[in-house]
């Protein structure tokens, strides 16, 4: 028999193969145990038969004397019967074989049983059954008819069978592996058809789905964790193209100011004041593709695998708002207040998280940004909020999409990437960025796990 591979399909086959053989094995022996049993019953029933009929020729009288009247037909002494007065020996069967004849001899004068002779003792195996014949007067036993029958007829019927269940078995067992191994083929048919089109959907980033209606409940459940699974596989396909589209459109602003003024300064001969101002309008514009590119590569390190470590609050606002003002001396002022707490990541994380709320802040406030802490219940809040017009109602529900803008003509050079960066990266160190409740302006929540 051709052992299955080692796949999904003849690991299930060699499973119900050895199952099957188990139960084979179990009903093959269960038969021939009851078998044997039974055999055993049919000669002890034709050795008490045997008995009885000689036992009703045999007279016992009250001297003591055995009589045996003899049958019209002497079968029975032929078929091999002893009849004992005591334990002399009246009748005895011609040719008998010297064990068997010991064997009665010991049973002679005993009570009723049964008993055997080998099969390597020179008789074959002999079953002998030993009956008491019953004295004319009183309890006593006069005399014991001893009957014999060979067990060859009933081995050679045990033999046979046992051969025959055994070829049964076997046969039994590859038609139930062959069986076994069609119907897993055929049960895993819609499996493998629906994994390779699932790869080809994944592939193509189709929008089709298996769905669950009609399905037999076990592949149903599979084309519900496919489509999840096709699902996330979109969800993250769309995630890397939107932040590649928001990395290429917010670096496109910096990189055409560096060739305007790059093209300038080289198409005539410049002042010193013009090549100053020049110069630190291509180093602006590189500082902020740096800015851009530092946030993204902070969000995808961050992402799924967050970085051990902590920051103490105020003194990161404090050090975030001399930096803020030393970058940025036309803005109003950063006032740090609340709570002094530790947030649960890398004050790196924590800066990529609040820079571009504070640069969000610097373009619409008109006297004053906060940044606010506050900490209770294993979490730490950091709220940042500004005094300008704040964010318009229609826009609310786009203010974390990439590169979406409340205004692109307000004059400032970007392009709606910094809040959703923010938000992923707030997201991904454990906690979230939300737009706080109504107020005089804009009001921005950084919700931490506490350090």
């Amino acid at each position: 028999m051709r052992l299955p591979r080692r796949t999904l399909r003849g690991r299930l086959a060699l499973m119900a193969l050895f199952t099957g053989t188990v139960w084979v094995a179990v009903l093959t022996a269960g038969f021939n145990l009851a078998l044997d049993k039974r055999l055993h019953e049919q000669a002890n029933d034709v050795l008490r038969t045997r008995a009885q009929a000689v036992a009703a020729t045999v007279e016992a009288r009250p001297d003591g004397r055995l009589v045996v009247h003899e049958p019209a037909r002497d079968q029975a002494l032929d078929s091999g019967v002893w009849i004992y007065q005591g334990r002399r020996i009246r009748e005895a069967p011609p040719g008998a074989p010297g064990a068997v004849r010991r064997r009665a001899d010991q049973l002679a004068g005993g009570h009723e049983t049964f008993a055997e002779t080998g099969a390597g003792d020179g008789s074959g195996g002999t079953r002998l059954y030993a009956l008491p014949v019953a004295a004319a007067r009183g309890p006593g036993q006069a005399g014991t008819v001893v009957a014999s029958v060979s067990l060859d007829p009933y081995r050679s019927t045990a033999d046979t069978a046992l051969a025959g269940s055994v070829a049964l078995a076997v046969l039994l067992l590859a038609t139930v592996h062959l069986l076994t191994r069609l119907v897993v083929r055929r049960a895993l048919r819609p499996v493998a058809e629906m994994s390779a089109q699932a790869a080809r959907w994944s592939e193509a980033g189709a929008v089709e789905r298996f769905g669950a209606a009609g399905r037999p409940a076990e592949l149903a459940s599979f084309a519900t964790s496919l489509d999840a699974l096709l699902d996330r596989l979109a969800a993250v396909l769309r995630h890397e193209q939107h932040q590649a589209a928001a990395l290429s459109h917010e670096l496109r602003t910096p990189l055409a100011r560096i060739t305007a003024e790059t093209d300038w300064l080289t198409r005539r001969p410049r002042t010193a004041a013009e090549q100053h101002t020049a110069h630190e309008a291509i180093a602006h514009a590189a500082a902020t593709m740096r800015q851009i590119c530092d946030t993204l590569l902070a969000e995808a390190r961050t992402r799924g695998a967050p970085t051990p470590g902590s920051c103490r609050f105020p003194a990161l606002a404090r050090d975030l708002a001399r930096r803020f003002a030393a970058d940025h001396p036309e803005a109003p002022a950063v006032a740090v207040t609340g709570d002094a707490a530790t947030a649960g990541v890398p004050a790196a994380v924590a800066e990529r998280i609040l820079l571009p709320l504070l640069d969000n802040a610097r373009r619409y406030a008109v006297h004053t940004i906060t940044l606010h802490c506050t900490a209770g219940a294993g979490r730490v809040t950091l709220q940042v909020g500004d005094d300008g017009p704040g964010v318009p109602a229609e826009f609310r529900g786009a203010l974390f999409t990439p590169g979406r803008r409340a205004d692109p003509g307000d004059g400032h050079d970007g392009a709606g990437l910094g809040l959703a960066l923010a938000r992923r990266l707030a997201r991904a160190a454990g906690g979230d960025l939300t737009l706080a409740a109504d107020g005089p302006g804009a009001r921005f929540a950084v919700t931490l796990p506490a350090g």
